[in-house]
């Protein structure tokens, strides 16, 4: 009973955010409340709730103090010779944006958390894609399944989470999967290709100013592929945070057509996280809260942060608020700086928060009820005896759809455990019931349990149901490629 509420309650809920039926907030709160009632559990649903806050109430707190502290660290500028960068290299390409973001995203998550890869990834992205029309999902999509592929880092949490229940040493696990996991970042820049060439096709290439010497410095020529449109000339805009023209940003799926005058060249754009006249962010390299002299400290406290991170010197939540305090002090000592900085963030700070902890009322209610541990527990169960020698194969399947659907710390803790001692009985070892675990993360990463995912489609204003329906067969293919990669080359 409880096994077919689970897996009733988690369809609802999916089915009705991506019909947009609910938002996700109302989503989270209302669907399991509801299954808990079903469940004959509904005078205990107070307790399920205030437990599930209190576990998720750290993450809570990081993501909050997070958002504030890179929010600061993209106001004063810290990021703005990767944006530099970033542009340079993707000359106003459609494909090369699209592989760039697949590119920065898989880099930042070198620091093992998805929360700061997403924040970093769409400031520095997101000017770009409403600049040139593309499509956000597209940039949500491949952010997300990049940064799962890094998230199996040891210091990432699924490896030591897997080294942990299995007591295995986590290098054991990981080092033997890095030609997995490299073919599974190169399905993710192939699929970046593939979706960039598709947006090029529907929007055209932008020609940067300079890239030709013999043309004006302020004009670019929009080339559009697709064969209803027609070339038109635009103004570029100057700036090193811009970068890109100002033709309009083309809606998914309806056909804009663009004037073949020059467009006056854009407003000025506003401090990283605050909209403009043309309801855009973007990164004005004449900003205000700019601090160029304190550029290393800033850069010197980040890489310090990161590091006492991966050493865990001290828990994450504590790191971020010592860090936020101090950003905010230095660079903006008077209170009313640092009172516009908070308020400028707010929005990311209130939608993000709310959101994870609308997903404690899911996660507790999940868990709490023990819907959880039934449906492990039949997946587990309905695996045929003839399999037993393949434990591997069949963990490394069943992390796709158990890790979208349960925590991290539910599936390592109280799956993982019992998908070895199967594999074990028929002489397959943990390393590679533990190795096999790892798959799956590429999908995870989208999956709406995880509260770094609200970050990323919150900063980049896509709706959680359209990331959803776009990411998680292409998130899916990715796992599988890292799977059949570990079999092809003997590692699971």
């Amino acid at each position: 009973m409880l096994t077919l509420l689970g897996f009733a309650m988690i369809g609802t809920f999916l089915v009705l955010i991506m019909m947009k039926k609910m938002s996700p907030i109302a989503a989270l709160v209302l669907i399991p409340a509801l299954f808990c009632v079903f469940a004959g559990k509904g005078a205990h649903l107070g307790d399920y709730v205030i437990d599930g806050v209190g576990k998720l109430a750290p993450t809570a707190a990081m993501l909050m103090f997070a958002i504030v502290y890179f929010g600061v660290m993209i106001d004063v500028g810290l990021f703005d010779p990767v944006v530099r960068g970033i542009l340079r290299f993707c000359k106003a390409d459609p494909m090369r944006v699209v592989v760039g973001t697949a590119v920065l995203a898989a880099v930042v998550s070198l620091d093992g958390d998805g929360s700061t890869t997403f924040m970093i990834t769409v400031s520095a992205m997101y000017p770009l894609y409403k600049r040139l029309g593309l499509s956000l999902v597209v940039m949500t999509g491949v952010a997300a399944t990049a940064n799962g592929v890094m998230n199996t880092l040891p210091w990432g949490g699924p490896t030591a989470r897997a080294a942990t229940a299995l007591k295995l040493d986590a290098a054991d696990i990981f080092v033997p999967m890095i030609p997995a996991l490299a073919m599974g970042l190169v399905c993710v820049l192939v699929l970046a290709y593939v979706l960039g060439v598709k947006e090029r096709r529907r929007v055209g290439t932008l020609a940067l100013p300079g890239e030709d010497a013999h043309e004006d410095a302020h004009e670019a020529v929009l080339v559009a592929e697709a064969a209803e449109a027609q070339p038109v000339t635009v103004t570029a805009g100057a700036g090193a945070g811009a970068g890109v023209g100002s033709a309009p940003a083309a809606h998914a799926g309806a056909d804009e057509h663009m004037s073949a005058h020059p467009a006056p060249a854009p407003a000025a754009l506003s401090p990283a996280g605050e909209a403009n006249a043309d309801g855009m962010r973007g990164l004005d390299p004449n900003r205000s809260t700019l601090r160029p002299r304190l550029y290393w400290f800033n850069a010197a406290l980040t890489v310090a942060l990161l590091a006492a991170m991966i050493m865990e010197l001290l828990p994450i939540p504590v790191l971020f608020l010592l860090g936020a305090a101090l950003a905010l002090t230095v660079n903006f000592p008077h209170m009313p700086d640092q009172k516009a900085r908070i308020a400028a963030h707010a929005d990311n700070v209130l939608n993000v928060a709310g959101m994870v902890f609308a997903a404690a009322v899911f996660t507790g209610v999940l868990t709490g009820t023990g819907m959880v541990k039934h449906m492990a527990d039949w997946l587990v169960g309905a695996i045929p005896d003839g399999m037993g020698p393949h434990m591997a194969l069949v963990t490394g399947l069943l992390s796709l759809p158990l890790t979208y659907f349960m925590s991290n710390d539910g599936f390592y803790f109280g799956v993982l455990p019992v998908l070895a001692e199967a594999g074990a009985a028929h002489g397959v070892s943990p390393l590679e019931i533990a190795r096999a675990s790892l798959v799956g993360q590429a999908l995870h990463m989208s999956s709406p349990l995880v509260p770094a995912v609200y970050v990323l489609v919150g900063m980049a204003k896509v709706e959680f149901g359209d990331h959803t329906r776009f990411t998680v067969k292409w998130a899916a293919l990715t796992s599988l490629v890292v799977l059949a990669a570990g079999m092809v080359f003997g590692i699971i």
